[in-house]
């Protein structure tokens, strides 16, 4: 145990010291870490076990790639890693509504010029859309206006 202590001891003076700009703002997910943040989100505390059993039953996934990817999560801040047990349990840190809001007000900025409405009309012409979906939309829109006045 002595050298895992050393090691473990190693890792969070250097995790510590890392630059306060990793810390700061919370980084856009890949494609691989959104589908682990789903499954965390659908699922709640998972082990890296169960969240390979999802995500291999999608797509063929290693085992170690998602062992490597939640490290890679934790480092960024992305989810948390409860220790206690022998089987690490890996939490999201923001809820989905949280990263989804951030994630579409970065395209709205980058792809749109921070037009709401160009990101609307390209998303409705790009697929058929169902007639509850636009209801939902006026649904929305009219709680969006309400609460602007």
């Amino acid at each position: 145990m002595p050298i895992y202590e050393d090691f473990r001891c190693n890792y969070e003076s250097i995790r510590s010291n890392l630059p306060d700009m990793e810390k700061q703002s919370s980084p856009k997910p890949t494609v691989m870490e959104l589908a682990i943040l789903r499954v965390l989100w659908e699922r709640g505390p998972s082990t890296v076990r169960e969240v390979h059993e999802v995500l291999d039953g999608q797509k063929a996934t290693g085992y170690t790639t998602v062992l490597k990817m939640l490290q890679i999560m934790t480092a960024k801040g992305m989810v948390t890693r409860n220790e206690d047990a022998r089987a690490h349990v890996y939490v999201a840190r923001q809820p989905a509504e949280s990263t989804k809001r951030q994630l579409v007000s970065d395209l709205v900025h980058r792809a749109f010029a921070g037009s709401a409405s160009q990101l609307m009309m390209h998303a409705l012409s790009g697929k058929k859309t169902s007639r509850a979906e636009i209801e939902e939309i006026r649904r929305l829109l009219d709680e969006h206006e309400r609460k602007t006045k």
